[in-house]
């Protein structure tokens, strides 16, 4: 057994983990390791936002373009597409891009092809809407999660391994404790979601300015090879908690330091589904998580239930990975989206 946070992180601690030396988890579970030579990662969620079937095909398309445009020369290492439906009525098709080379993913997202489309006025009158939410946190600001070993998915996928089983699981805190940098560092929010371009109530481009330690969760289900004992479980008996757990926060999450939740389902480029899901959490810290994760109903009964079936999965996926990053590292932009969309809500007018 060793611990989550690998060897070339390791540093004298100044804050202490929330549990002593000799603990010992109850089941056994993974993380994802990388080289030295991986400094810092990029986390791409590209979408388009429609609304009804009328413009279905209209967007598939662009989401096609997107796919498409990373076969350039410096696209991301993995990608995976989503679908969701938003609080307000919208659909939402996601491309999700992660690169294990920030410089790449500039050059990439800097070349021709990508700005000149991306900044093409033609944007503003296809009747869908367009975002990027970046994030490009270092090696020390992420941590993963696996109940399995092999393929794994999200961030892990550019990653170089996978870990012997962890030490840092099955207790309150232990996803702070994943994180190398919180050795060191309580991973606290600085100053507030800004709005620096545009208008979210008019529409058109908008830029949102983060802030430090802006905290990103995907929680993932894979369920495509389960069994028919596990695909029961997951479908009777998880996913109903999960989806009131995901609908809680999407809704009711503001007051509670959660940005944006969106519980997304895996297509493929054709826009079917697929048997994969997870969430995309966008919270104002690790300390709004925590909070929310140790004490709201629907999460305990998740917590709950994955405790008693962990030890026994065979073929259901279960993961997630967490990250924060700097101001500096992440672009929020939007063009034509809902004024709920994303970092929209919450973001504040800039001081003049």
């Amino acid at each position: 057994m060793e611990s989550a946070i690998d060897t070339h992180l390791k540093c004298p601690r100044t804050l202490s983990r929330r549990v002593p030396e000799e603990y010992q988890p109850p089941f056994p579970m993974w993380v994802a390791r990388a080289s030295e030579q991986l400094q810092q990662v990029v986390m791409a969620y590209l979408g388009v936002q429609y609304r009804g079937e009328a413009q279905r095909d209209a967007a598939l398309q662009v989401m096609r373009h997107i796919v498409g445009s990373f076969s350039l020369a410096d696209g991301p290492q993995t990608h995976d597409l989503t679908h969701h439906t938003d609080s307000s009525g919208f659909d939402n098709l996601i491309v999700v891009g992660y690169w294990k080379d920030p410089a790449a993913h500039c050059r990439w997202l800097r070349s021709s092809q990508v700005n000149d489309w991306w900044s093409s006025p033609d944007r503003l009158c296809e009747g869908l809407g367009y975002f990027r939410e970046i994030t490009a946190p270092r090696a020390e600001q992420f941590e993963t999660l696996y109940a399995f070993q092999d393929n794994l998915p999200g961030v892990g996928a550019v990653m170089d391994a996978t870990s012997d089983e962890i030490e840092e699981h099955g207790y309150w805190g232990s996803m702070r404790d994943r994180f190398p940098i919180s050795q060191t560092d309580w991973m606290k929010p600085a100053s507030e979601l800004q709005v620096i371009a545009g208008d979210p109530a008019q529409g058109g481009r908008v830029v949102v300015l983060g802030h430090d330690n802006l905290t990103l969760i995907r929680s993932g289900q894979d369920w495509a090879d389960a069994e028919a004992d596990e695909r029961s479980l997951y479908l009777d008996e998880i996913l109903p908690t999960l989806q009131d757990g995901m609908d809680f926060l999407r809704d009711n999450g503001q007051p509670l330091g959660c940005y944006s939740n969106r519980f997304v389902r895996n297509i493929d480029l054709d826009g079917n589904f697929l048997d994969v899901s997870y969430n995309i959490g966008h919270w104002r810290s690790v300390e709004k998580l925590e909070r929310w994760a140790e004490s709201h109903p629907t999460h305990l009964r998740i917590f709950v239930t994955f405790f008693r079936v962990a030890a026994g999965l065979k073929k259901l996926r279960l993961y997630h990975e967490v990250s924060v990053s700097d101001a500096k590292n992440q672009i929020f932009e939007y063009i034509n989206c809902h004024p709920h969309t994303g970092m929209l809500r919450d973001a504040v007018a800039a001081p003049a």
